[in-house]
């Protein structure tokens, strides 16, 4: 008997091999992975899939038994931050609390962001609220990962207290730390979004497709979120594969963008493109009209490139709205000297102020973008007036293919 005891301390009811431990502990880890992604990111807080109710609850169980996170303060949170992006009120923006404070205490800053009843209250709306949320999830959230504790115990012995471990800090280092922190600190940027968010992969794996941070906050409401030919969302495609067996019905992804050719005018067509992709339009518009007349510029002047950092040079793109002010005047004091590359810049805080227009007054929007583009056709820089023909062409071709 002392002997069974001893064996099943060691190494729990299933005597497994270190093999069996690391696929356990692996697939645990990756459903957690894609509950987050999938359930409580794509489809409670941006609507963008749903799910067979058999399903969701399931995804809604294991949140509680894998984490003890409480849907409604997670929703809450993430909507918080997209609607307070990079501002003294978003719980978690490296450029307020700094990368180390949210890399290594991502998961305090939840905790104190959940403790703000309005804002729970006021951005986690339509999240789920039945007797079991209310009795159970929300209530006895730590509950869950307790019964985690047991259940690794049962199965591997005090193995399964050092896989509980790794599960109960999975989603705390890859989502609270990983992805809020470097995903807005470090990575490439498909769009000029409002914010620092960046795609630290192109390759969404290990983190459930969440790698691709910066096109997310550019469309919060696709359910997919690689958007290039090189890209792959590996939570995109569990949904694609959820949709085949009837488990899951998309309701949002990014639509594509169209360009018509020989447009002598914007239209209604070029406004409804603008507005939906006004990050991508910006983006464009670093590539194809502020990088070559900065190159032509240093060129003229003699100057080398190198004479502005690259930072500086791809803070261009923003208005050098995440720079401090001793960058910024270093900056403004480069483009003074270069006559175009001032002209083109102007140009871009035009065009960016149009498309942050809501879109309520259409018709003055398109008369102000066709005053834009006749103006930009005017000033004899010839990747301004080549950007200002192809804008007028955007059109939206519909949804993205999946």
């Amino acid at each position: 008997m002392s002997d069974w005891l001893l064996s099943f301390a060691a190494r729990g009811y299933t005597q497994a091999s270190w093999a069996t431990w690391i696929v356990y502990l692996l697939v645990v880890t990756q459903l957690t992975i894609f509950t987050v992604t999938l359930y409580l990111h794509r489809c409670q807080t941006h609507r963008g899939v749903d799910f067979h109710p058999a399903l969701a609850h399931f995804f809604r169980f294991w949140s509680w038994l894998s984490t003890g996170m409480v849907t409604r303060e997670w929703v809450a949170i993430h909507r918080k931050h997209h609607a307070k992006v990079e501002t003294n009120e978003d719980p978690h923006s490296p450029q307020i609390h700094g990368i180390g404070t949210v890399f290594w205490q991502g998961v305090e800053l939840y905790r104190i962001a959940s403790h703000n009843r309005d804002d729970m209250e006021k951005y986690g709306r339509g999240t789920p609220d039945d007797w079991i949320e209310r009795a159970l999830y929300s209530r006895h959230a730590s509950l869950g990962p307790a019964l985690m504790a047991l259940i690794d115990l049962a199965l591997f012995g005090a193995v399964g207290g050092v896989i509980w471990a790794i599960q109960m800090l999975w989603i705390p280092f890859w989502a609270a730390g990983f992805v809020n922190g470097i995903g807005h600190w470090w990575g490439y940027r498909n769009f000029e979004s409002a914010d620092t968010s960046t795609n630290v992969s192109p390759w969404g794996v290990w983190i459930g497709g969440e790698e691709l941070h910066n096109n997310h906050h550019a469309f919060p409401s696709s359910a997919k979120f690689a958007l290039r030919r090189f890209e792959f969302d590996i939570g995109w495609a569990a949904i694609r594969g959820l949709q085949t067996l009837g488990l899951a019905k998309v309701l949002r992804v990014a639509p594509t963008l169209d360009i018509r050719a020989n447009v002598s005018l914007p239209d209604t067509e070029t406004v409804k493109a603008l507005l939906a992709h006004r990050f991508r339009v910006m983006s464009d518009y670093f590539g194809g009209v502020i990088a070559p007349t900065l190159r032509e510029e240093a060129g003229k002047a003699g100057a080398n490139l190198k004479a502005l950092p690259r930072r500086l040079r791809r803070a261009l793109g923003n208005g050098g709205r995440w720079l401090d002010a001793a960058s910024r005047e270093r900056m403004s004091a480069f483009t003074e000297r270069c006559p175009q590359l001032r002209t083109v810049c102007e140009f871009r805080a035009r065009l960016a102020a149009l498309t942050e227009r809501n879109g309520r007054n259409a018709e003055a929007l398109l008369e102000a973008l066709t005053a834009w583009c006749r103006e930009a056709e005017a000033t004899g820089i010839r990747a301004l007036a080549d950007f200002a023909a192809r804008l007028k062409g955007y059109r939206l071709a519909g949804e993205a293919a999946g």
